[in-house]
């Protein structure tokens, strides 16, 4: 929603014609916010690999409080990068939370391996 308040906001503020957004390229060319575009885009990387880390844990009963600890931890880390790149936009800030939600995810799976693994 917020992605769509801006854009359209912006779009009429500035006299942007929606043809001339039509493509992703069009649109970091003519608009000058793109946070929220960035950030939904965001949203269609590493958190894929956790929604599919989670189904599968899930599938094969496989559950711990170790690995909710660590998607919890994901979750809030991927809110803290959202805020932060919605409001300030601290580039290192802002990886910070990428980088430890990475390191989440990528635990989360390592620990999913070697629990099937060793059934």
């Amino acid at each position: 929603m917020l992605m769509f308040r801006r854009r359209i906001s912006e779009m009429g503020r500035r006299r942007i014609p929606p043809d001339a957004v039509a493509l992703s390229g069009q649109a970091s060319e003519k608009l000058q916010d793109t946070a929220a575009a960035d950030n939904f885009r965001n949203l269609f990387e590493i958190p894929v690999l956790f929604y599919v880390v989670c189904l599968a844990l899930a599938g094969q009963d496989l559950v711990t409080s170790l690995q909710l600890g660590f998607a919890w931890a994901f979750v809030l880390l991927r809110v803290a990068h959202s805020a932060i790149q919605l409001t300030y936009n601290r580039v290192m800030h802002r990886f910070y939370a990428y980088l430890l939600s990475c390191l989440c995810v990528f635990v989360m799976w390592a620990l999913l391996a070697t629990a099937l693994l060793t059934r």
